[in-house]
């Protein structure tokens, strides 16, 4: 019997946060085709570039609730 994305949404919620995260994250990369070892690499040297620059206070953080109004603002301007 299939069920339909709805129920599977509804369900889905209901995890705890870290894990609809990690579901998310397998959704997601269920749908790359196929991946390309250079573009990995240099995310991985990005990571830990920002890693860096977070562990030695260099850059600013933003609060996920500043980022979201501010996502949602632009999104009601346009």
């Amino acid at each position: 019997m299939e069920t339909d994305v709805a129920e599977l949404f509804k369900r889905a919620s209901r995890l705890p946060e870290k894990d609809r995260a990690d579901l998310a994250g397998l959704l997601l990369e269920s749908l790359e085709a196929e991946r390309d070892p250079a573009v990995e690499e240099a995310w991985a040297k990005e990571i830990e570039r920002r890693v860096a620059e977070l562990d030695a206070g260099t850059v600013k953080t933003v609060p996920w609730k500043t980022v979201k109004a501010n996502l949602l603002g632009r999104l009601r301007e346009s």
